[in-house]
């Protein structure tokens, strides 16, 4: 795959109960004012109109309404298409289901806004571990923290890799897109979930496939979007993609998170940023099922 067409897919992967952090980001303190969201989502609905944009994502997946009309053929079924990424981002990008606090305005940039678990947790499980986890310039994650997960799949014939861009191949430019999405509480609990078991990949039936998927957090919300991250809070984004959203937060054990992003094939070693919810009808499809 050419460089340059590697960086473009590359920017678009940003396709998510809190105590406070060791390494506390600026932006946890001092968010940017609601005026600062709302001129952005201005400027995405200006940015989109009349130009032939798809729906969006990220959505509410409890809300069923949109006004997109912008067809596109829904992917195949997950277990029919490879697995080709894997990444996360703190706080839910999505909202519903059993994330449904809002963290904050954050930045403005996709860090320390989003959503959080909305249930309750105990002492023991908010106990903060030693160390820090999946550091990075905007601080770590701490026992508490939401992410939301991003498996992604495509129909072109590919290995799993780092970014979108193993995705795709020089075969096939426009292959189907499918992101399995499921969102976590990260506990200090050592019988919690293995993140390395919930990341684990494999071949079945001749075709890669996340393994440990988890099943029992509610039947997924299938629509139609687009990729995520906060480059494009402002601006559409161009890839289609079928969503499969679990409204229920499963626990993963906080200490095994860090140690996935100590190395991974995928290359990821921290949390992405979000994308402001979409909430304007004319960038979401209409949930059908």
């Amino acid at each position: 795959m050419k460089v340059n067409y590697l960086f473009l897919l590359a920017t678009t992967t940003a396709i998510s109960c809190n105590v406070a952090a060791k390494n506390t980001p600026v932006n946890a303190t001092n968010p940017v004012a609601d005026q600062v969201v709302a001129e952005q989502r201005a400027k995405l609905a200006d940015n989109t109109k009349e130009k032939g944009f798809g729906p969006q994502s990220p959505r509410n997946i409890d809300t069923v309404q949109g006004n997109n009309s912008m067809l596109f053929s829904a992917a195949p079924a997950y277990n029919d298409m490879n697995l080709c990424n894997i990444h996360f981002h703190k706080n839910a990008e999505h909202m519903g289901g059993e994330f449904s606090q809002y963290a904050g305005n954050g930045d403005g940039k996709g860090h320390g806004s989003g959503y959080r678990y909305s249930g309750s947790l105990t002492q023991a499980e908010l106990t903060p571990v030693a160390g820090e986890i999946c550091p990075s310039k905007n601080g770590s994650l701490n026992a508490g923290d939401t992410i939301e997960v991003h498996y992604v799949y495509s129909t072109a014939q590919i290995t799993p890799g780092a970014t979108l861009g193993a995705c795709f191949n020089d075969a096939i430019k426009n292959p189907q897109l499918r992101v399995e999405a499921q969102v976590y509480v990260l506990v200090n609990d050592s019988t919690a979930l293995d993140f390395g078991k919930l990341t684990g990949f494999g071949e079945q039936d001749g075709r890669y496939q996340a393994l440990n998927l988890p099943t029992n957090t509610g039947q997924s919300i299938h629509y139609a979007g687009s990729t995520t991250g906060p480059a494009y809070n402002e601006k559409g984004s161009p890839f289609q993609v079928s969503w499969g959203v679990r409204p229920q937060v499963a626990k993963v054990n906080i200490a095994t998170v860090g140690e996935w992003c100590k190395g991974n094939v995928f290359e990821e070693d921290h949390a992405h940023g979000v994308r402001n919810l979409v909430t304007n009808p004319d960038l979401l499809s209409e949930i059908t099922q």
